[in-house]
């Protein structure tokens, strides 16, 4: 049983550190693109613009990812970083189901269903 869980809290480590990578790397790239397109833009300090309303939502995100719009590559990092963290709460509900805490199993799961909610259904 100590062999799977160290296999298990293994694969965890490994999920956080190549999903934090890539996700950095995602923003990254966002970043340079953004640059590339908007890097010499006047800045006007007078006027607020918030975030396009293209980029409130993850069809709107997914087709400025595609339309090579650094600030879409840019959300997209972002939501891979949230989404990371909802594998990472799914694979320790696993990891406490195979040791036999059912307790845990319960709460992790409940927090893994109010972080899914929080993510796809509030807002909507």
């Amino acid at each position: 049983m100590a062999l799977i869980m160290r296999r298990v809290e293994r694969l965890i480590g490994l999920v956080l550190l190549a999903g934090v990578l890539a996700s950095a790397a995602t923003v990254l790239a966002g970043g340079v693109l953004f640059l590339w397109h908007h890097g010499s833009d006047p800045v006007h300090y007078r006027v607020f613009r918030g975030e396009p309303s293209d980029l409130k939502t993850f069809e709107g995100i997914w087709e400025e990812v595609l339309h090579g719009s650094g600030r879409g590559v840019i959300q997209f990092g972002l939501i891979m970083l949230v989404a990371v963290q909802l594998v990472r709460v799914g694979l320790t509900g696993i990891l406490f189901g195979l040791i036999r805490d059912r307790a845990f199993v319960v709460i992790t799961f409940l927090v893994l269903g109010l972080l899914t909610y929080a993510l796809f259904l509030v807002g909507r």
